[in-house]
Parts: structure tokens; C-alpha cells; sequence
């Protein structure tokens, strides 16, 4: 019998309730025909912002035993991209640099896209302070593409972001030969008009700044569908900066979903209306 062939390894946070992480990125990445597989890199009964939670980051040995199952399976010979979100320790950084490097020996290289989440300008930096060093150390060189916010480029770069200008400079601190693009999410606030945020592409020799309504709708996992659906989009063809204009229209509409709805965790849209380029500044 043959394995099940996967597309995509997704590598982040997992609740029993809400959208965030995996719940999110699995749903988006499935309905634009990829096969996906979902690691957990903690177990919460619901994020954190709420009066309880319960959960926790999974074991190391659990962790690393996933992936090594993965491979074991033979199910990553049709692998093209690995996403990673939210971690639960350093320790687990350490385990997926060794992973990717025993599928390039393999003979596999994915597509890796790297969300490297730290926190926003809101709440400062919400996970392991020592994920910052680890980001920036060992994850960072493996990735072929980064989709942090402001505060996390910030925060990974050393630099002010709160401009176009200084978004592009500090974005390019983190460029390489093997990191080739930047897609910054609520980019240069200072530049902002009232109802607009901005996203932007930076890559070595170009710049695309997209403007795009901003919702009175703040839910958790907003960064998470952006950087799944971004993804997906890219691994079915669609050009670099389509593919983040066609993720910041999904997250567009699942915030007005959820402001329709009045509901405390994202909604995401039930059917998704590609839309010409004419429909948003870019």
C-alpha cells in the first residue's frame, strides 16, 4: 500500500478551541488543494488572553518523534513546503533544523516558510524570550521566505520599522542567499490613514507595498492565515507578490466575517472571491 502523500508539513501552535495555528493553517491550505499534516508544537485549551488555560508545549521526545514517524511513514516523498509557526521552546528549533537537514541528505528540499512569532506591539514579546535568539540563529538561515509582523521584525533585526523606508532597510538586514523574501505584515504603522494598514513584499531587488482596509476586528490568527494562505497560493503557481495580495484579500474578508459576526475568535470565509488587482491599492 502506498502512504498518504503530503504537501505540506505544518509546524505550530494547536488549541482545542479557537483559530489560531494549525487550526487555522490546516482549513486554508486544504481548500486550496494541498494535503497538509499538522505537528503540534504546544497543546492549549485556548490562548492565552482568556481567564483559564490549560496545556502546554508537547514533550520534546513527542515532538521529535513526530517528525521522525513522518519520514519513517514514507510519507514526505512528495514534500514542497514546510510552514512553521508558533513554538513552544528552543529545544524544538534545534529538532527541526537537524529534521530539515536529514531530508536535504534525503534528497528533499521543501519550500520553507518561517513565521517567526514572538508578539506585537500590543502585548510586547509573548512567548520564550529565548525564542528571539533562536529565530535569529537557527531557524532564520533555513528559511526560504519570513512573513513576521512589525514588532517582530523589530525585534529580529534590531532596527525601527515605522516607516516604508525603514520596513524595506530592516527587512533586507535579514535577506541571504537562501532567505530571498520578506513578507512584513502590519507594516509602517506611522504611515497609516485612518481605515488602511499595510503589507509589505521585500525581496533584494524589489518592493511592493499593498494598502488594505483595515477591520474594527481584532481576533487571534489573523498572522497565522496570512502566512498559510500565502503558502498555498505560492505553491500552486501564483506569482510571489499575487500570492500576498491574495492572502491579505483572505484575511481581509475572514475579519469582516468575524465582525459580522460578532464572534470572539476568526471566522474564516467560507468562500473566497479572488479578486483583479484593481480592487485594492498596490
Amino acid at each position: 500500500m502506498k502512504p498518504l502523500p503530503i504537501d505540506v508539513v505544518s509546524v505550530q501552535s494547536q488549541v482545542v478551541y479557537g483559530r489560531v495555528g494549525n487550526n487555522v493553517a490546516v482549513p486554508t491550505l486544504e481548500a486550496l488543494g494541498l494535503s497538509v499534516t499538522a505537528v503540534p508544537t504546544v497543546l492549549f485549551s485556548n490562548t492565552p488572553h482568556y481567564p483559564s488555560m490549560h496545556g502546554g508545549p508537547i514533550p520534546i521526545e513527542w515532538f521529535e518523534g513526530y517528525l521522525q514517524d513522518l519520514a519513517a511513514r514514507g510519507a514526505l516523498r512528495s514534500l514542497r513546503a514546510l510552514l512553521v509557526g508558533y513554538l513552544g521552546d528552543p529545544t524544538q528549533a534545534l529538532t527541526l533544523l537537524r529534521w530539515t537537514h536529514n531530508l536535504s541528505r534525503a534528497g528533499m528540499n521543501p519550500r520553507i516558510v518561517i513565521d517567526p512569532v514572538l508578539g506585537d506591539h500590543d502585548h510586547g514579546i509573548y512567548v520564550d524570550d529565548r525564542l528571539v535568539q533562536t529565530y535569529s540563529r537557527d531557524l532564520l538561515p533555513m528559511a526560504d521566505g519570513l512573513t513576521p509582523n512589525g514588532f517582530e521584525l523589530e525585534q529580529l533585526s534590531g532596527l525601527p520599522v515605522h516607516d516604508v523606508e525603514s520596513v524595506i532597510k530592516a527587512a533586507r538586514s535579514l535577506l541571504s542567499a537562501k532567505t530571498q523574501w520578506i513578507a512584513v505584515t502590519s507594516a509602517a504603522p506611522d504611515t497609516w490613514v485612518p481605515g488602511e494598514m499595510k503589507v509589505i513584499l521585500v525581496t533584494h531587488t524589489d518592493t511592493e507595498v499593498i494598502t488594505h482596509p483595515r477591520i474594527d476586528a481584532a481576533p487571534k490568527g489573523t498572522g497565522d492565515l496570512f502566512c498559510a494562505s500565502l503558502t498555498g497560493h505560492w505553491l500552486n503557481g501564483t506569482s510571489l507578490a499575487k500570492a500576498v495580495f491574495l492572502a491579505c484579500q483572505q484575511v481581509v474578508l475572514a475579519l469582516s466575517h468575524t465582525q459580522q459576526a460578532q464572534c470572539a475568535e476568526l471566522v474564516l470565509s467560507p468562500l473566497v472571491r479572488y479578486p483583479t488587482m484593481a480592487d485594492m491599492h498596490m
